[in-house]
Order: C-alpha cells, then sequence, then structure tokens
C-alpha cells in the first residue's frame, strides 16, 4: 500500500508537467511564430515480486511476477509544423514556407534562430538602418553579417524576393537587388533545438549545426513571404481535449492515493 501511494504520487507530478504544457501552448495560441509542444512519458522501473520457479507438481511457471513503480515525463517534443499566414500591414513582416529559420544575433554575441519574422528598420551604430526584431537585435544575411542599409534608402520602398533578396527601385521603379539576401538555415534535427524564450532557439549538439540554405544545394529551400506572419501552430481543440484527459489522469491517480490510505487505515485500526 505503501508502493501504491509513491505510485499515484508519481502520476500527479507527472500530469502537473502535462497541464502546465498545455497551458503554456494555450497561452501563446497568439503568439508569432510559435511552435507547440507535446509531452511524452514513460515507466519507471519494476520491482520483482517473484521469479520464475516450479509449481509444487514440478511444472515450469509461465512467467515471474513484478510491479511497476510509477512513471515520470521523459520529454517534451516540439512540433514544427507550418502555421497558418496571417496579413500584415508592417512591410517588414516576412513568413518562411518551409523548413528554414530566421538567424538572429543575441546581445550576448551568440546566433539564435527564430520562425517569427516579425521585424522593422532601426538605427545602426553607423548611422545606416538596420533590419531587426522588436527587441533590437540584428537580423543576419546568408553570410552571417546583420542586415544594415546605407541611410540613402528609404526603408518603406525596399521589398525583399520570395528568395530573400533585398531590393530598392531604380529611377523606372523597378526593384532591383542591392545585393544583400535575407538568411535561413535548416537543422537535421530540429527538435534538438534548446528553446531559449522570445520564440528564440539556439543551437545544440541534438540539433546538429545550422545548414545554411545559401551554401547548401542538397536542401529544399524555403521561401520569404514578405507581408506576412506565421501565426502559431498551436491546434485549441486539440489542447482542450488533451486538457480533459490530463484532468481526468490527475484525478484517478489522486484516488489511488486516497484509496490507499484508507486502506491503511483500516490496516492500523485491525488491533481496536
Amino acid at each position: 500500500m505503501v508502493r501504491s501511494l509513491w505510485t499515484g504520487a508519481t502520476g500527479m507530478l507527472a500530469q502537473q508537467t502535462s497541464l502546465d504544457n498545455i497551458a503554456n501552448n494555450l497561452a501563446n495560441v497568439n503568439t508569432t511564430g510559435f511552435k507547440s509542444q507535446s509531452i511524452e512519458f514513460k515507466n519507471l522501473l519494476y520491482q520483482t515480486l517473484q521469479t520464475k520457479t516450479t509449481s509444487a507438481n514440478g511444472d515450469t511457471k509461465p512467467g515471474h511476477a513484478q510491479v511497476g513503480l510509477g512513471t515520470r515525463v521523459s520529454s517534451l517534443n516540439t512540433s514544427f509544423s507550418q502555421g497558418s499566414f496571417f496579413a500584415s500591414e508592417n512591410d517588414t513582416a516576412f513568413a518562411i514556407g518551409g523548413n528554414g529559420f530566421f538567424g538572429i544575433k543575441g546581445g550576448d554575441g551568440k546566433t539564435y534562430y527564430t520562425r517569427n519574422g516579425n521585424f522593422g528598420w532601426t538605427l545602426a551604430s553607423n548611422g545606416g538602418n538596420m533590419l531587426a526584431t522588436s527587441d533590437g537585435n540584428p537580423v543576419l544575411d546568408t553570410k552571417g553579417n546583420p542586415i544594415i542599409l546605407d541611410s540613402k534608402y528609404t526603408t518603406s520602398r525596399i521589398t525583399v524576393t520570395n528568395d530573400g533578396q533585398i531590393c530598392y527601385p531604380d529611377e523606372k521603379n523597378n526593384p532591383q537587388p542591392l545585393g544583400i539576401t535575407i538568411g535561413l538555415w535548416q537543422f537535421n534535427n530540429p527538435n534538438g533545438l534548446s528553446r531559449e524564450g522570445d520564440t528564440l532557439f539556439e543551437e545544440t549538439a541534438a540539433s546538429g549545426r545550422a545548414i545554411n540554405e545559401a551554401t547548401n544545394n542538397n536542401l529544399q529551400k524555403s521561401t520569404i513571404n514578405q507581408g506576412y506572419l506565421e501565426g502559431s501552430n498551436v491546434q485549441v481543440a486539440d489542447e482542450m481535449v488533451n486538457m480533459i484527459t490530463t484532468q481526468r489522469a490527475y484525478e484517478l491517480n489522486s484516488r489511488v492515493i486516497t484509496t490507499s490510505d484508507s486502506m491503511l487505515d483500516t490496516a492500523n485500526n485491525l488491533r481496536r
């Protein structure tokens, strides 16, 4: 019965973590570029109550008796499925079609990756215009450098092609490439990326090195869609169903503890 108390407790802890994950997904249903997570469980060690043996007649018993010791969270897997595109009036709103990520230079000097293309132009240290995130972090080009344009360019007239080339109209109002392309990167195992908040991901040993789409011809190229933003891929209906399932599982594990406590109380009062 003491074993059942601990087993029920592990189930309650695991379901609480599951509910925390569901709440985080629902809280970010309107976060641009957010990728939902799903939780995976695994059972704990088994305790052997009886090993394989023979009966009184000498016949071999078909199996042994083992009892499980509960469950725990195994992993949180990120779904990188494509979110829906939403039109934006912002000229520096970009949605990625495909598996690519934008490269961002963080304040600590590290390179981070994101699907959130809600950018804007800000003043660079040299007086030019720099493409940056809402937090002011530089967006990187295909060479891994911040995208900075000369101050002579009017930012409202800048356009970006589907392959990421930044263009500016000539005297005939025809867009001409400026020789700068927004960088896109992919990963062999994007689920191995480390979440850093603000829809940013960091490269890890599990994800593998970032693969530059501009220098690798073996990748299926992503596209950049100006004037659109990628919404989160959270499915509200699925999350609500998961929440109900999690609540029921939590209640059942709670009932296991209550029942075990009741049985222990009965055993303690047998002498009375």
